[in-house]
């Protein structure tokens, strides 16, 4: 049994638990920790109350909704859903992911006791359950406390009325397809139930424990574990994520920290497809009272890309070759898109719910219209992919070369055009940033023709294509007067996403070298930058664009820079647990948008990771 007595040194106090949680039942956004398995993600607040988890997918309807609502009526006059584990009385908070692992503890800390709440979507012994198991155990470490309880079922904005009804021996509850039950011990006593909410208390003691539970399907057969199995595989999933994180470790902070950042994106890696999501929930706002809300639990190729690059760096190579397999396979099927559903697919319908949204930023989102689009960057990622892949000693087969040679040559006729760019903006321009991509797509065709992987009947084309786009950008994107590359010709706006064409391996170190220093001068914002001019009226500082930097000084013959950079951002964003959103507001360093952002910890990863390798700890194999 793991020894949860003592505070862990690693973790500080946080703010008293009542004031966190705001008047209409909001938390700050740096307040959640993120627990998966591989199929959904359940967000748990600091104060005890999981307000988000999607069941049984991480793109179904929300079970629990409360991140999208806080505690005021919805139109329809029903509440949102939570699952609550809260102690009564004024406590201090301090919480952690155990190491190397993706199981959250909380220690409640009061004058009357202490306890630690320990949370985990479980796996088994062959992996993934088949079935969803959200798993929270309470230990009493000292004295006597007591916690309210609650669950409260979510009606999916009002489109769905939860019921609970008789099944044997037991009282499942029903919201759309969903079925499940709420698994406890006697100690709970229950002083309330209705069709969808039960309450109760609950009074633990000094090496007291209780284990609470949710198991849950969509139209299926349902397993009803025994509690000791339920809080058995607590620590067995514990186990796992150890067992998969030992390729990561040497010890050092530095290696901690890119640990954290590979377990969070391993919680986006969406199992039953292989494919991975941008972020694990809807319409978090950009901006509190702004509009610009997005649906992110779709596999945008971008995040994918990168996720499978950064990690068959550091030798993970079954998810990054299932993840390759999905993502090849739906460009066969369906072109150079921006995204796919994480079942596959196609879907690029939108519906607005009926909720208030995060500290009432509306709207809120089920969909993403930027299917619909299409941005050069798509070419660049997948053949950045593809490369590294076979950089490993990999090897793709016939019909993802003949899958990228189409895409080569769509690439090699569609350059000329406009799109909506890295940003996905409904302005079409000539975007520098997806010229360059389109670069980097034939630069790295070529290369994979060159070594045999590729066919070659089109090499020479793709050879004349990728130099004439390099003199175009070098022709129509500079500004003299500005010392930089502009986001597109004719504008003196600047771009961050410029930054990554130094990873890229674009031509010419001395204009990126001063593209950096004007989008830092620019953009920057303390030790965060902006995605592109303007933006600081619009939106907070987005967090990848911060960790671009670092990793691009670094490779720009700057280490010393990069390391800077890293311990200040890293320094800035420590009020959260180990999760990163996608944003953060420069001033106040509330964390806006939605989480845990793949693109950000995919920034913070490779970061780490080049500047690791850099100073020599992590040669690169070939």
């Amino acid at each position: 049994m793991r020894d949860v007595t003592a505070p862990p040194a690693n973790i500080r106090p946080r703010a008293k638990t009542g004031p966190r949680r705001d008047a209409e039942g909001f938390l700050p956004l740096e307040a959640y920790g993120a627990l998966g398995e591989g199929r959904s993600v359940a967000l748990s607040g600091e104060d005890g109350g999981i307000d988000w988890w999607c069941v049984p997918n991480m793109d179904s309807p929300p079970l629990f909704d409360r991140l999208l609502a806080g505690d005021a009526a919805l139109p329809d006059g029903s509440l949102a859903g939570h699952f609550t584990i809260r102690p009564e009385g004024e406590v201090t908070v301090t919480r952690r992911y155990r190491d190397h692992s993706n199981v959250l503890e909380t220690r409640f800390d009061s004058a009357a006791g202490t306890a630690v709440l320990t949370e985990s979507l479980n796996s088994g012994i062959a992996g993934r359950l088949p079935w969803c198991e959200l798993a929270r155990r309470l230990d009493g470490i000292s004295g006597e406390m007591t916690f309210a309880v609650t669950l409260r079922l979510g009606h999916r904005a009002g489109l769905r009325s939860p019921y609970r009804a008789p099944n044997g021996p037991y009282k499942l509850f029903h919201v759309g397809r969903v079925m499940g039950l709420f698994l406890h011990g006697d100690a709970l006593e229950i002083t309330r139930e209705e069709d969808d909410v039960i309450e109760g208390r609950l009074t633990l003691r000094a090496g007291g424990r209780e284990v609470l539970a949710i198991v849950a399907g969509q139209e299926e057969p349902l397993v009803v574990p025994a509690l000791a199995d339920v809080d058995a595989r607590i620590d067995r999933s514990d186990r796992e994520w150890r067992d998969w994180a030992q390729v990561f470790g040497d010890g050092t902070p530095e290696s901690a920290f890119l640990l954290r950042q590979a377990l969070a994106l391993k919680l986006l890696l969406y199992s039953p497809s292989g494919a991975i999501a941008a972020a694990a929930t809807t319409s978090l706002p950009e901006r509190i009272g702004g509009d610009k809300n997005y649906d992110y639990r779709y596999a945008w190729v971008r995040d994918a890309g990168y996720t499978i690059t950064a990690f068959l760096a550091l030798g993970v190579e079954a998810e990054s070759k299932a993840a390759l397999s999905w993502l090849l396979n739906q460009l066969c099927e369906h072109g150079a898109r921006v995204c796919f559903a994480l079942d596959g697919g196609v879907h690029d319908r939108i519906d607005r719910l009926q909720m208030p949204g995060w500290r009432r930023s509306a709207p809120v989102l089920d969909g993403n219209r930027a299917a619909r689009q299409h941005q050069h960057g798509t070419y660049g990622d997948i053949f950045e992919t593809v490369a590294a892949f076979i950089a490993r000693g990999n090897i793709i087969d016939h019909r993802s070369a003949e899958t990228l040679s189409h895409l080569a040559d769509d690439c090699s006729d569609r350059w000329r055009q406009k799109d909506s760019g890295i940003w996905e903006l409904p302005e079409l321009e000539h975007y520098t940033m997806s010229k360059i991509s389109c670069w980097q797509a034939l630069n790295r065709a070529v290369e994979l023709a060159d070594s045999g992987h590729l066919p070659t009947t089109q090499r020479d084309r793709w050879a004349r294509e990728r130099d004439r786009i390099a003199a175009w950008i070098d022709e129509n994107c500079w500004d003299p007067e500005i010392g930089a590359y502009v986001m597109y010709p004719g504008t003196r706006k600047l771009d961050a996403a410029l930054i990554l064409a130094v990873r890229f391996e674009f031509d010419g170190q001395d204009r990126l070298r001063s593209t950096l220093d004007a989008i830092d001068r620019d953009l920057g914002a303390g030790p965060f930058h902006h995605r592109y001019t303007g933006m600081d009226r619009e939106e907070g500082c987005f967090l990848a664009c911060s960790f671009w930097m670092a990793e691009a000084r670094a490779l720009l013959g700057d280490p010393e820079d990069g390391h800077r950079r890293l311990k200040a951002l890293r320094h800035a964003l420590g009020a959260g647990v180990g999760i990163l959103p996608e944003m953060i507001d420069p001033d106040s360093r509330a964390w806006l948008g939605n989480l845990p952002q793949g693109l950000s910890h995919l920034a913070a990863l490779q970061a780490a990771a080049t500047l690791r390798r850099l100073d020599g700890a992590m040669p690169q194999r070939g």
